[in-house]
């Protein structure tokens, strides 16, 4: 079967579980970039397997949008909201679209930008100074590789120990948890390391492959949450695609402002 840069593919090794799609191809090797989960992998040829139809893909991301409007009860005749400011930094420009699009399907302020996850900790002061975000995002790729080492050792991952320096300037810009929310990981990234940094939610506690989405979620979530009032983080956490397997944090106060007369 002929592949090319661009085709949609599962693997047969792993049971179809993941829809990929291929980035580049050197001799009989093809490098796959996950199309749901922020994971890069690659693959011998004669293991994939074309997908012609992906529209699925699509569903999916409006189910995970009512997931969040679920959750949402706001009185519109009577009062007007003023939802926190989001900054979401991404290493992949596929994703970072993905979410921008979320973003304002669930009517929240959000700026984008796309940066390599080891340029994310040289350029995010300037970023924080120039747009004073409530709520920042820091994701990308990771991947957990047990060859180098244990869980708890952050050079077995790909891309953690990046996320972990972009949180400590994000931190020390902002020490107080509430005043910045800091959302950082991706797949299989090293949890506890990036919670102690000083990141009010991360991933991934299971070490887990995580949705495309889950940042945008949670970070929409805690936009959407009454200021100076604690989140149900069980239920935000709840809303991502893989729950608490793929996402934790701690208990942290919302970002929006409430007003009336609307």
């Amino acid at each position: 079967m002929l592949f090319k840069i661009g085709d949609f593919v599962t693997r047969e090794s792993h049971n179809h579980d993941t829809v990929f799609k291929i980035i580049d191809i050197d001799d009989d090797v093809a490098m796959l970039k996950g199309v749901n989960v922020r994971l890069y992998a690659d693959s011998d040829l004669e293991d994939l397997r074309k997908v012609e139809d992906i529209k699925g893909l699509e569903k999916e991301d409006r189910n995970l949008l009512d997931r969040v409007n679920e959750m949402i009860h706001l009185d519109r005749s009577e009062y007007f909201y003023l939802p926190g400011k989001i900054l979401h930094i991404d290493g992949d420009q596929d994703y970072l679209e993905r979410c921008m699009r979320f973003y304002k399907n669930i009517n929240v302020r959000a700026y984008g930008l796309k940066l390599k996850e080891e340029e994310i900790y040289l350029e995010i002061e300037k970023y924080l100074n120039e747009l004073n975000p409530d709520i920042v995002v820091i994701t990308g790729h990771d991947a957990y590789n047990k060859r180098l080492g244990s869980q708890n050792d952050v050079a077995s991952y790909r891309n953690s120990r990046n996320f972990m320096k972009a949180v400590n300037v994000a931190r020390k810009y902002e020490k107080s948890h509430d005043k910045l929310i800091i959302i950082a990981g991706a797949c299989q990234s090293d949890y506890e390391d990036l919670i102690k940094a000083g990141a009010n939610f991360a991933s991934s506690p299971k070490r887990i492959n995580i949705h495309a989405l889950d940042p945008a979620i949670i970070a929409s979530s805690v936009a959407l949450s009454e200021k100076n009032k604690s989140i149900d983080l069980l239920s935000i956490i709840k809303k991502t695609k893989y729950g608490s397997d793929g996402m934790g944090g701690i208990i942290t106060n919302g970002t929006m402002y409430v007003g009336y007369p609307r």
